[in-house]
C-alpha cells in the first residue's frame, strides 16, 4: 500500500487581514500540529508551497516556514505549480514518507493576496504566455471564466441561472465554516443583482483574492500507528499530471491549442484525466465518493468539474445541480467547506485547504455540514502551466 496518515489538520481562517503571509502559514502549522499531538520537534522535514508575490521568502517558502517555527534540523522544500502548488507539496511529502526519508512531514501554504484580480510579475516578458495573455488579449482570469461560461452555454444550454445556483449552494455551506471569509447565505435574486464582471458571469460568480493558510502533518502509517493512530484518514493518491498532446480545449495562459484539424483530440480533456489519474492509483472510481472538493474559480466551472471528475456525463453537470445531488444532504456533496466561492483565493493554500476538509469530513467532525459516514473524498483542481491536482483520502 501507498497510504500515508493525516494526522492534524489546521488553518488560519481566511479574509483580508493585512498582515504577511508567514503569519498565516504558522498559525495554520501550529494548529495541525496542535491536532495531530505532536511538536514541532516531531517534525522531520518541512514542504512549503511558495506565494510568488510575497518576496524572497515566498520563493522559498519551506524554509521561512522553518524559520518561523525555530530552526530544528528538519529538512526542508520548497514547491510552485501555481493553484495546483499544495498538491504538490502534498506529493513531495508523500514521496519523502514512502522513500523512508522522513516519518512526519509539515506540509504549508499561505498567501496575503492583493486586492482584484491577479495580475501576471512585473517587467517585460514576451516570452511568457502568462504576460502574453493580458498585454496581448487582456485575459484577466474573470474574462477566461467568462468565456469558459459561454462555451458551457453553447455547448450544454447551460444558463446563467444555473451558474447563479452553485454559488447559492457553496453559500449555504460555508455559511456553517467557520473558517470561511464570506459566511452569508446568498439567493439567486443576489447573484442576479451583482454588478456584471465578465458576461454572463457577476460578481457573486466569482471568487475573490484572499489571505488565508492551511497545513497538514503526515506521517507514515507506522509512526501513525506508534502514536496511537490505529486508524486515521489516509491519503491513498496524489496526482499531479500534466496534459497530453493533443489539447484542444484552451486553458490559460495559453493562447492557442493543438490542431484539432491535423490530430484527433484526446480522449479525456486534461482536467478528466488529473481526476482518472487519481482514481487508477487509488483504485477506485467515482461511484465511490462519499464528497468531492473541486476549484470553483467560478460558478461555471465547478460545473465543469462534475463531469471532468465523473460524477456525470458530459453537459450533465447544471442536470446534476438542479437535482440536489452536489449539495449538502445529496449523493455527493461538492464543496462541503463552501469552495472559493466562500473562501477566495490564496493560492499556496488552496489545495491544502481542499484536504484539510476531507480530513475532517471522514473524521466525523465537520460539524454542521458533515457529511454522514463519509469514507472517500477526491480533490480537484489545476494550476497554470499544465498543472494537474488532485488528492484521494479515505478512512
Amino acid at each position: 500500500m501507498k497510504d500515508i496518515a493525516v494526522l492534524g489538520a489546521g488553518m488560519h481562517p481566511w479574509g483580508k487581514w493585512g498582515r504577511g503571509f508567514v503569519t498565516y502559514g504558522t498559525a495554520a502549522a501550529r494548529a495541525a500540529l496542535a491536532d495531530a499531538g505532536l511538536d514541532w520537534q516531531d517534525v522531520t522535514s518541512v514542504v512549503g508551497a511558495d506565494t510568488v508575490r510575497c518576496g524572497y521568502p515566498g520563493y522559498v517558502a519551506g524554509a521561512t516556514f522553518a524559520q518561523a517555527l525555530g530552526w530544528q534540523g528538519a529538512r526542508v522544500t520548497s514547491v510552485y505549480a501555481a493553484c495546483a502548488s499544495g498538491a504538490q507539496a502534498i506529493g513531495t511529502a508523500r514521496a519523502q514518507i514512502l522513500a523512508g526519508l522522513a516519518d512526519v512531514v509539515l506540509v504549508v501554504g499561505a498567501d496575503s493576496a492583493p486586492k482584484g484580480f491577479f495580475a501576471p510579475a512585473g517587467g517585460d516578458r514576451p516570452d511568457d504566455p502568462d504576460w502574453l495573455r493580458f498585454r496581448v488579449l487582456g485575459a484577466t482570469n474573470p474574462a477566461y471564466f467568462g468565456l469558459y461560461a459561454r462555451r458551457r452555454m453553447a455547448l450544454y444550454g447551460d444558463t446563467p441561472e444555473d451558474f447563479a445556483e452553485v454559488k447559492v449552494k457553496n453559500a449555504a455551506a460555508g455559511a456553517l465554516n467557520p473558517l470561511a471569509r464570506y459566511r452569508t447565505p446568498v439567493t439567486a435574486a443576489d447573484v442576479a443583482a451583482s454588478a456584471v464582471v465578465a458576461d454572463p458571469l457577476r460578481l457573486l460568480d466569482i471568487c475573490a483574492t484572499s489571505d488565508g493558510g492551511a497545513a497538514l502533518v503526515l506521517s507514515s502509517m507506522e509512526f501513525a500507528r506508534r502514536r496511537g493512530h490505529p486508524d486515521p484518514v489516509r491519503i491513498r493518491a496524489v496526482s499531479t499530471v500534466t496534459p497530453t498532446y493533443p489539447k484542444t480545449v484552451l486553458d490559460l495562459p495559453d493562447i492557442a491549442t493543438d490542431s484539432a484539424v491535423a490530430v484527433s483530440p484526446a480522449p479525456l480533456t486534461f482536467r478528466a484525466s488529473i481526476a482518472r489519474a487519481a482514481y487508477e492509483e487509488a483504485g477506485i472510481g467515482p461511484e465511490d465518493l462519499s464528497l468531492a472538493e473541486v476549484y470553483d474559480l467560478s460558478t461555471a466551472l465547478e460545473l465543469e468539474w462534475y463531469e471532468d471528475i465523473g460524477l456525470c456525463g458530459a453537459g450533465e453537470g447544471a442536470k446534476l445541480l438542479r437535482e440536489g445531488a452536489t449539495a449538502l444532504g445529496g449523493r455527493v456533496p461538492v464543496n462541503t467547506s463552501g469552495g472559493l466561492a466562500s473562501f477566495g483565493e490564496a493560492v499556496p493554500a488552496q489545495a491544502i485547504a481542499q484536504v484539510c476538509e476531507l480530513t475532517w469530513q471522514l473524521r466525523g467532525a465537520a460539524g454542521d455540514r458533515q457529511v454522514p459516514g463519509a469514507r472517500v473524498g477526491i480533490t480537484a483542481n489545476q494550476g497554470l502551466f499544465g498543472h494537474g491536482s488532485a488528492v484521494v483520502a479515505v478512512r
